[in-house]
C-alpha cells in the first residue's frame, strides 16, 4: 500500500494538532495536582467520552479485531459480559467511595482503607501493568507502519513514542484527556466506513452466517461444550472468569480508566461518567468486532474471489493481530486512507498516553511521595511527575518488544490483566462492603492471588505459551487461559483475605467512615429528571445489554 500526498497530510496535521493540545494546556500547569490529577476540574461529557477512550487504544482497537477474526462473535462478550455491568456497578456503587474519600488514585485509596503495605503491593503492580500496556500500544503502531507504510519498526517506535512523551510531558493528564476525546471521533470516523464497504462486500451480515461455521457468528449458542466454540470454554468459565473476575477487577479497580471519572467536577458526574460511557461502549463492536468477522469471512472459499486475505506470519500462521491494517490497505482509497490510518495512530497515542498518565501518578503519590521522599514543595513532586513520565515512555519502549511474541496481542493484554486485576477486584469486594477486612488480610490476599495466577499460568499451557512448571493441562486459546488464570486468582485472593481477616485486628468504625458501604452516606439525588440519577439509567442499560446477548445468542 502506498500513502498519497493527501493521506500523509492528515496524519501530519493530527500530529500538529496533538502536540498542539500539550502546548495550550501547558499554561494551565501551575501544580502538581494539575498535572496529574487535572485538579477535579474536567466537565461530565468530557470525563464520558475520555473513561471509554482510556480503553480503547491500539491494544482494543486491533486487538478486538483480531479476536473478532479468531474467536468470531464471541468476541463480544468483552462487552456485552465484560464491560457494560461492570461500568454500571462502578457508577452506582464504587464511585463514591472512590472521589467521596478524595483520594487521588486508587492506590491512595487503599491505603485509607487498610494500610501503607497493600497500597504499596497494588502501586508496583499496577505501574508494571501500566508500562507492559503502554508498550503493547507501541508495538501495535510500530507493527502498523512497517506494514503499512513500510517504515522502519525500530524508528516507528522511537519517533512514536516521541511524540506521545511531547504532549504528555507539556499537558499532563488533561492532555492526554482531550486528546482521548479527539481520539474517540476520529476512530468512529475512521473506521465505520471501512465495515460499511466490507460489509456489503461480503454480502451483508445473512451471507456472512452462511459462509462462516455457525459457532463464528453466534454469542452463546455453541458454549455449552468447551471443544465446541473456537474460545475452548465453557459458558461458567467465560461469565466467571469474564464477566465477574477479569471485568469488574478492571473497570472497578483499574485507575487507567477510573482515574476519568475521579477527576470529574463532582460527586453526580464522577457516578453518570462510567454509565454514561457505557452507551457507545454498548455499541463499540460493530467498530471493533465486525471486521474481523467480516475478515474471516472473505477468506472462505465462496468469497475467495473478493481478492481479501488476512496476512500470514513467517510460520505461515494467520497473523491476526495485522487484520484491521490490512482491511485499511484493501479497501480504502487515498484521502480515506490516511483517515483510517491516522484513526489507529490516534488510538495508539491515546492508549499509550493514558496509561503513561496513569502510571506517572501512582509512581509519584503513592510510591515516590509514599515511601521515598515526603514532606517536600508541591514543585517537587510537580518536577518528579514530569520526570517519571520519560521514565515511562522508556519503559514502554522496551516492553514493545516483548509484545511481538504473540500472535493476538489481546491474548498477552487479558493475560497481564488476569495477574493484576484478577485477584485485586476481591480486595476491593471484601474491603468495600465487609468492614471486617483487614490491611494484613488485604495485602496477604494479594499476594496469595498473585501467586496463584503465576503458578496456573506455570502449569497451563495455550497456543504454545504457558507451562513454565510442568505443562499439565492444556487450554484451547490464549484467551481461555486468561480467564482460567484470573479465576483462580480471585478465588485464592477472596478466601486468604478472609481467612487472615478473621484472625487479625480490623480499623474501628470511626475510620472506616467514608471508605466501607455500611458505614457511608448514601449519595441523594435532586435532579427530577429520570435519566440523570444513576441507577434508573443503570437499570435500563443493563436491560439493553440483556436484549442484546439474547438477540445474537
Amino acid at each position: 500500500m502506498r500513502l498519497h500526498f493527501a493521506d500523509y497530510l492528515i496524519i501530519l496535521v493530527y500530529f500538529i494538532f496533538v502536540i498542539g493540545v500539550g502546548f495550550l494546556i501547558k499554561k494551565k500547569i501551575k501544580s502538581s495536582n494539575d498535572f496529574l490529577t487535572s485538579s477535579r476540574s474536567i466537565p461530565l461529557w468530557i470525563t464520558s467520552l475520555a473513561f471509554i477512550s482510556a480503553n480503547l487504544g491500539a491494544q482494543e482497537v486491533i486487538g478486538m479485531v483480531a479476536s473478532g477474526a479468531k474467536y468470531g462473535i464471541m468476541t463480544v462478550h468483552f462487552y456485552w459480559v465484560g464491560a457494560i455491568f461492570a461500568m454500571v456497578f462502578l457508577g452506582v456503587f464504587m464511585m463514591p467511595f472512590y472521589y467521596g474519600s478524595r483520594a487521588r488514585s486508587v492506590p491512595e485509596y487503599l491505603s485509607l482503607r487498610f494500610d501503607e503495605k497493600t497500597r504499596g503491593l497494588n502501586a508496583i503492580s499496577f505501574a508494571v501493568m501500566t508500562v507492559f500496556s503502554s508498550g503493547i500500544s507501541l508495538y501495535a503502531l510500530a507493527k502498523l507502519m512497517e506494514t503499512i507504510l513500510h517504515w522502519d519498526f525500530d524508528i516507528s517506535i522511537w519517533v512514536s513514542a516521541g511524540i506521545v512523551m511531547v504532549y504528555t510531558f507539556l499537558g499532563g493528564l488533561t492532555s492526554a484527556v482531550y486528546n482521548e476525546v479527539l481520539q474517540f471521533f476520529l476512530i468512529v470516523l475512521g473506521l465505520s466506513p471501512l465495515v460499511i464497504i466490507a460489509l456489503q462486500n461480503a454480502g451483508g451480515w445473512e451471507n456472512i452466517k452462511v459462509v462462516l461455521q455457525p459457532e463464528m457468528t453466534h454469542a452463546w449458542k455453541y458454549m455449552g461444550n468447551a471443544d465446541s466454540n473456537p474460545m475452548g470454554l465453557h459458558f461458567m468459565s467465560l461469565i466467571f472468569g469474564l464477566g465477574f473476575v477479569m471485568s469488574f477487577g478492571y473497570w472497578c479497580t483499574d485507575f487507567l480508566v477510573v482515574q476519568r471519572a475521579m477527576i470529574a467536577r463532582n460527586m453526580g458526574d464522577a457516578q453518570r461518567t462510567p454509565i454514561i460511557a457505557a452507551i457507545p461502549k454498548m455499541l463499540m463492536p460493530l467498530i471493533v468486532v465486525l471486521p474481523g468477522i467480516i475478515a474471516i469471512a472473505l477468506m472462505q472459499p465462496a468469497l475467495a474471489s473478493k481478492g481479501y486475505q488476512i496476512p500470514t506470519t513467517a510460520s505461515g500462521e494467520l497473523d491476526y493481530t495485522m487484520t484491521l491494517p490490512s482491511l485499511i490497505a484493501h479497501y480504502y482509497p487515498t484521502g480515506i486512507l490516511g483517515v483510517g490510518i491516522t484513526a489507529l495512530i490516534a488510538s495508539f497515542m491515546s492508549g499509550m498516553a493514558g496509561n503513561v498518565t496513569a502510571f506517572n501518578s501512582v509512581f509519584t503519590f503513592d510510591i515516590y511521595q509514599s515511601y521515598f521522599v515526603k514532606n517536600k514543595s508541591d514543585r517537587h513532586y510537580l518536577l518528579v511527575g514530569k520526570g517519571i513520565t520519560v521514565v515511562g515512555i522508556l519503559i514502554s519502549i522496551a516492553t514493545a518488544y516483548i509484545a511481538k511474541s504473540f500472535n493476538n496481542i489481546n491474548d498477552f493484554l487479558q493475560l497481564v490483566f488476569g495477574f493484576v486485576n484478577g485477584p485485586l477486584f476481591a480486595t476491593f469486594l471484601l474491603g468495600m462492603f465487609w468492614k471486617r477486612t483487614t490491611g494484613h488480610g488485604a495485602f496477604w490476599g494479594l499476594v496469595a492471588g498473585t501467586a496463584a495466577a503465576a503458578v496456573t499460568h506455570g502449569v497451563t499451557v495455550a497456543e504454545g505459551k504457558g507451562g513454565w512448571i510442568m505443562p499439565w493441562y492444556e487450554i484451547k486459546s490464549g484467551m481461555g487461559q486468561a480467564f482460567i488464570v484470573a479465576s483462580v486468582s480471585w478465588i485464592f485472593n477472596f478466601f486468604t483475605t478472609i481467612l487472615v481477616s478473621l484472625v487479625t485486628k480490623p480499623k474501628p468504625d470511626e475510620e472506616l467512615k467514608g471508605l466501607v458501604y455500611s458505614l457511608t452516606e448514601k449519595p441523594k439525588y435532586h435532579q427530577q429528571k429520570w435519566y440523570l440519577k444513576v441507577v434508573p439509567l443503570g437499570l435500563l442499560l443493563l436491560a439493553i445489554t440483556i436484549l442484546l446477548n439474547i438477540i445474537f445468542f
